[in-house]
């Protein structure tokens, strides 16, 4: 990780608090004084090294390599292109995170930065095909993204990125409407193949949810589940608030085309008319109204 040159911090939630909406903990209007970028970056650095000699990392990414392995070759077998080299393969992949957090206070922010760009050094993704976004994000802290050579997005999405390429997305206790649009935006049996996530487990947001909500406001995540190929990834005790309920989730073409082909028919933009607690920050329009 020659081209990080410093070190991350990891945020820790207080007992109770959602797991899934990370972003809101923390107010960059709260932060009064500026950021160190070159002290934040070298605790970030010191985090890096403190995790590639963690065992969970290693199986994490031994899981991450043979999923994105065995993900590009079914879909470059299902679109009928060309074997290349594992390597050529891999480092084609492009990432997106959204929802980190404020990692220049939150501790656990911190720690899943590392894992982050250990993950991009370990899938040869180029650090400026990492690109990142948080509405909580302040400027001292896209700076530092930046001194990494990540690509910070100016843009909330809302999770709404189309996949037109192997894309790992990297979610990290997200709020179910993220994880819900993004299936949405890619939500056909072309795009679903493409997308990589590491984040929730969606059987773990499924149990802890009231079956009649989770179908009527989650309805992608709630398809997805039946789908996908989800393996859980370790969580080691000294970091569960960090780790915990962390999954891997991959959609094998083969498992995508079973569904019906009315699914895929114009699905329908999700609203969230019933959900007042929405674990999202929408974007803003011009006149400063939510969206």
């Amino acid at each position: 990780m020659s081209d990080i040159g410093s070190e991350w911090q990891v945020q820790r939630r207080r007992k109770g608090a959602s797991r899934n909406f990370k972003s809101l903990q923390m107010s960059p209007a709260l932060c009064n004084e500026p950021l160190d970028v070159g002290k934040t970056l070298k605790r970030i650095k010191e985090i890096v090294d403190e995790m590639r000699c963690e065992g969970f990392w290693k199986e994490w990414k031994e899981q991450m390599l043979a999923a994105v392995s065995l993900n590009q070759k079914d879909t470059e077998s299902s679109s009928g292109q060309l074997h290349e080299s594992l390597d050529a393969k891999i480092s084609s992949l492009e990432c997106v995170c959204y929802g980190l957090g404020t990692f220049s206070s939150c501790v656990s922010a911190r720690y899943q930065l590392a894992i982050m760009l250990l993950l991009l050094d370990a899938a040869k993704i180029p650090l400026k095909q990492c690109l990142v976004f948080d509405p909580a994000f302040s400027s001292g802290e896209k700076d530092v993204l930046r001194e990494l050579g990540l690509t910070v997005l100016t843009e909330n999405e809302e999770g709404k990125r189309l996949a037109t390429k192997p894309t790992l997305f990297y979610l990290m206790h997200c709020g179910k409407a993220l994880y819900n649009n993004l299936l949405w935006k890619n939500w056909s049996p072309n795009c679903l193949p493409l997308v990589v996530i590491i984040g929730n487990s969606f059987n773990g947001i499924r149990e802890r949810m009231v079956e009649r909500e989770f179908k009527r406001d989650y309805s992608y995540i709630n398809q997805a589940v039946t789908i996908c190929e989800e393996r859980q990834l370790t969580c080691p005790s000294h970091l569960t608030d960090v780790f915990c309920d962390t999954a891997l989730i991959t959609f094998n073409s083969s498992k995508v085309n079973t569904l019906n082909q009315s699914t895929w028919t114009e699905p329908p933009e999700p609203q969230y008319q019933h959900c007042p607690d929405l674990e999202i920050i929408l974007r803003e329009s011009q006149n400063g109204e939510s969206t």
